[in-house]
This record gives C-alpha cells, structure tokens and sequence, in this order.
C-alpha cells in the first residue's frame, strides 16, 4: 500500500476528437487508469486524475472536410460522444475536459514562452508537405513511405514503428498523402523547433533513473530514441489551434501550435482548470510542485515517445533544467512523470481495429449490449498490459460466464442467500474452526498482495490475486456444505458468517476493478451511500466560450478504503438478485457477423 495523504496525478492520454472511441482505445489510456485512480484513492492517497478530448490538427480538419461541418463543430460533437462514453465506463476523472478553452490556450502558450526565454525553441526554415489538390498542409503523422534507415514499408513521416526513429516526411522513400494516396509536394516554410538534442544528457539521467521501476518496453523505447534526438517542429501551417504567443507571429492566420506540443500540456493545463473550478486556483500545485507527489501518464504504446520524451524535456526546458540551463518560468518548477504506464495494442478476432472496414466495436454499442463491469474485468485480467493481446467474443463470453458469473457471482448469490433464508441477517461466528481462521486470514492477506501490484499498474496480477480469494472462498463452502448442517445453527450460523466476510472482502479487493457490481454487493451486506465514487457528465460554460460537457466527480464522499472490515452481526439481508447477467452462445455469432470483412 502506498504511502497515506501522498500527493497522486493520474494522467490518461487525451482520446482524439474525430469520432467516437473503441474498445481497443480505452483498453490503453482509460480503463487502467481507472483502477489505478481508484485503489489510490482507497488507499488513503489524494489522486487527481484529469485529461480530456485532443481537438486540435489536421485530422480534425481532415473528418471536419469529409463530414462537411467545420473543425469547431466536429471537435464539438465528439467531444460530447467521448465524455459520454467514458461517463458510461465509470471513469472517475476529477476534470475531464478539452484542449479548445480559453484556459487551455493560456496555459499553452505560457509554456511556449518559458521554453522560448529559455532557448529551448527556435526558428527554422523547412521543408513542409503539402496535398496538391487542397494546398493545405498534412500533418507528419498522415505521411506514409519506406523508413530510410531500416527499409520498412509503412513508416510514418514523424516516426518509424518498426525501427523507432524520429523522422521527416522529406525523408522518406516514395512517400504518399494517407488521405487520399497523393504525392505530396515539398515547400520551404519558417517553424518553430523544440531543440530535443539540448536535453540529451538530462534526459538520460531521468530515464536511467527509471530502471527497474517502469515497464520494459518502454524504457527501452525510450532510452534507444536517446541515441539519435533531432529538433522537432512545434508549429504548423494550419488555421486550427493555438496562436504561437509572440509578435509578429501570434496574428498569423495560417501558423499554429502543433497538436502534439498543445496535447501534452493539456495534463498541466486541465489540473489548472479542475483548481479553478474547485474553488482554490492554486490548489493545482499540490499536484504539480509539491516534491513527495508522483505522477503516473497511461497510453498505448504508439504514444511512448510523447510522453517518454517530449514531454519530460518540455517540463525540463521550462524548469530550466535542460543541458543549457535556465530559469524556471513564472508558474514555478513542474513535476516531471514519475512513470509511463504504456499498454500493448488489443486487436478484435485476430485483426487491427478499424472503423472504415467495421472490425470495431465501439464503446456506446458495447455497453448497450452488456455489463460495463464485464468489460472492466475483461480488460484487467486478458487485457494488453504487457504484449499485443487479441480480443474474440467467445473469450469474452467465456470470462464472463466462467469467472464474473460461475465464481464471483456464485459466491456472493451462494452466501448471501442462505443466510437470508436461515437468519434474515448476518449471524454470529462462535468457535471459529482452524478452516475458518485460514480463509479469514487467506482473504486479509489479499489486501497486501492485490494491493502492491495495483500500485506498480500490474492490474492482470491484481485481479489474478484477487479471484483467487473468491475461488479460495469457494472452495470453503463447498467444502464446510452448511446447506447440509441441520440440527446445528451456530455452527451453521459460523460458516455463512466466514463466508460473507470474505465476500465482504473480495468486494473491496474487486472494487477498483468492478465499482458498479461492488457498488451492489455493498448494499446487499447492510451499507448505505456511495461506496466508490462513479463521475458526474456536466455541461459548464467558459467566458466567451461556448457550454460544453466535463466529468467530474466527489469521490472523497465515498465509503470505499482499503481494508478489511468486519461485518456486523444482525444486519438484515434479502434475497440477492444475480449480479451479472449470463451470456447465451447465441451472442458469439451474432458479434461476429456485425464485423465487416472475411477476417482474412
């Protein structure tokens, strides 16, 4: 457990605002974010966990086109679908907002300038891309050839996957617009440049300092990008996203911040939002500035070299922390990440998500048709936490069934309702039995060992560990038979009260994992109020912007801490009702004919 009152940001990527979001998304950035959050919060630490939608770049404008709406109007559609589907995963963000508010924009270009004052940014002319049929500018990422240094083909014009160097459009062999398959022609334009290779030596002293503490992949990742830091570009040619806040340049129509600079600042600009909004707009640097804090970023893994690197050497730069020194900017020295959570990649029936070819279930539909918890679970225990993991319906179908339903919920039903029948409440234990005292002390024992790996982000473990106490418990009714006990009701009475202890437990232990089921088994044992906080979808307005939709939440009402409680004798129970619904073999064929393609 961690230690008590510490200082915790969470900090899930920022989900892009050009349409709605998928299972295999939330199975990187969100969802295990979530659970971390939620034990954090359990275990007595102050979490802050903020994001919000991307909203900016050419993409935006590229669906914005396809769509025939502006940029404003896409961004504000999905950004509505994106908060709503999070709202609906039980995602327990204390803000989560957007890149498009006023504040945000400030917050931006406040960084901008302490990295510029700095000598951290400066101007070069280069050679931009651009579409020959629109004349707008593309964007690195929709630039697609063969890698110059390892010959893959398929390498992008900011980064190779397959040999993870930084690159340049220009670089690349027979490059093609993956907007509409285009040559792209190659104009001289002025940008400003993030001088990457002037945090080479403080970058490296962070990140050998990692060893040991973050996931392999992607300190690897990122200590072999050290190698070879190029300046990277921080401006655009685009008419959509942050005004670069120098003169001369901040009344330019057609020069913009880049995404991916205004994006990672979004952490730090949305703690200053959630500060504003609480009443206390300075409470944000708690967060941000106190040296116990820690800070933990979670992302798929086509995101590592953002946060790995780019923003580490941005929060350096403004520090005044780079290789050239400096002196922090006017909000102080900020808080670099203590750890990068990086998830794999989740694929569906053995092929990549993809929206255009319907190999994709999106996060609405998905919970139209089943139990979020269900999800939850899936995404815990068979999720891409350490390598690429496949997604097939009949697995999902046979997690639930098997596990959610045959044991856990099993349990709960099993225990919960003999005692109802035979005691109308909790009985007492009287003499316990050495039986008794192993799974008490089996199941207490939980709360360390699921507890330590929630803390490293080892959530596969965390919820191994945990149903092992509910299969543990299991086996102890099945082997004590109390159904069979007929002239003996204390000791009847003994069992059941065992049982639903450790059933008491195992709901805590489930909890960051489970918070609606939980929220359940919490009231079937005699408690009242919330027991793990669920977010808040509300629409708040910004001066001279327009309304739109945050989650928040008051998660410090909630009863949930991390620890065994003893259950109290002589409070009432009902007769459950089960807690997760039993999926029909029929559902596998019917999600597999939903999908486009013939899966080869």
């Amino acid at each position: 457990m961690s230690s008590p009152s510490r200082h915790i940001l969470t900090a899930p990527a920022w989900p892009y605002a050009n349409g709605p979001r998928h299972i295999g998304h939330v199975s990187g950035f969100a969802l295990p974010a979530d659970m971390f959050s939620r034990y954090q919060r359990m275990a007595g630490n102050k979490v802050l966990m903020v994001s919000g939608t991307d909203e900016h770049g050419t993409p935006i404008q590229v669906q914005a086109d396809k769509e025939g709406v502006t940029a404003r109007e896409l961004a504000d559609r999905y950004n509505r679908v994106i908060a709503e589907d999070l709202h609906g995963l039980g995602m327990s963000y204390d803000l989560f907002t957007r890149t498009t508010t006023r504040n945000h924009y400030a917050v931006v270009q406040e960084l901008f300038k302490g990295l510029h004052d700095n000598g951290y940014v400066f101007t070069k002319t280069t050679m931009g891309a651009i579409s020959p049929s629109t004349g707008r500018t593309l964007p690195d990422r929709y630039i697609e050839g063969t890698c110059p240094i390892c010959g893959y083909d398929g390498a992008r014009g900011d980064q190779c996957d397959n040999c993870g160097n930084q690159l340049d459009p220009i670089d690349l062999i027979n490059p093609v617009s993956r907007i509409n398959g285009e040559t792209p022609v190659f104009v001289e334009t002025e940008h400003f440049m993030l001088d990457l290779p002037a945090f080479t030596e403080v970058l490296g002293r962070y990140l050998r300092s990692k060893q040991g503490e973050w996931r392999p992949n992607v300190l690897k990742f990122a200590l072999n990008l050290l190698d070879d830091l190029q300046p990277r570009a921080i401006s655009r040619d685009l008419d959509w996203g942050v005004p670069i806040p120098l003169d001369g340049w901040r009344d330019n129509p057609n020069k913009k911040l880049y995404v991916w600079f205004d994006a990672v600042v979004g952490y730090f600009s949305a703690s200053v939002e959630w500060a504003r909004r609480s009443g206390d707009p300075e409470a944000w640097r708690a967060w941000w500035q106190d040296p116990e804090a820690l800070a933990y970023y979670f992302m798929g893994k086509d995101n590592i070299v953002f946060h790995a690197e780019i923003w580490p050497a941005m929060l350096m730069g403004y520090n005044g922390k780079g290789d050239r020194g400096g002196t922090p900017g006017s909000l102080g020295e900020l808080h670099l990440p203590d750890e990068v959570v990086s998830s794999e990649f989740l694929t569906m029936e053995g092929r990549k998500f993809s929206s255009s070819r319907q190999v994709v279930i999106y996060v609405k539909d998905f919970l139209e048709r089943y139990d979020v918890d269900a999800l939850r679970y899936y995404i815990a225990v068979a999720g891409p936490e350490n390598q690429d993991t496949d997604f097939t319906w009949s697995h999902f179908r046979e997690r639930n069934n098997n596990e959610l339903v045959a044991q856990w919920g099993n349990l709960v039903n099993r225990a919960v309702n003999m005692a109802a029948k035979d005691y109308g409440a909790i009985p007492e234990a009287v003499d316990l039995t050495d039986a008794d005292r192993a799974l008490l002390e089996r199941s207490k024992a939980g709360f360390a060992a699921v507890g330590g790996e929630l803390g490293r982000s080892r959530f596969k473990n965390a919820v191994t560990e945990a149903f092992d106490v509910v299969r543990d418990a299991n086996g102890y009714l099945s082997s004590q038979e109390p159904w069979k006990i007929k002239d003996d009701p204390v000791r009847k009475g003994t069992v059941l009260h065992v049982a639903l202890q450790v059933v008491d437990d195992a709901k805590t232990l489930l909890t960051p994992f489970l918070p609606e089921s939980s929220q359940k088994v919490y009231e079937l044992l005699g408690g009242e109020g919330v027991w793990s906080g669920m977010p808040d979808l509300k629409t708040v307005s910004e001066d001279g912007g327009p309304d739109y939709p945050i989650l928040t939440g008051d998660y410090d009402r909630a009863k949930a801490t991390w620890e065994s409680t003893p259950i109290k004798p002589g409070v009432p129970l009902a007769k459950p009702t089960p807690l997760f619904k039993k999926l029909d073999e029929s559902i596998v064929e019917e999600e597999l004919a939903r999908l486009g393609g013939d899966g080869s």
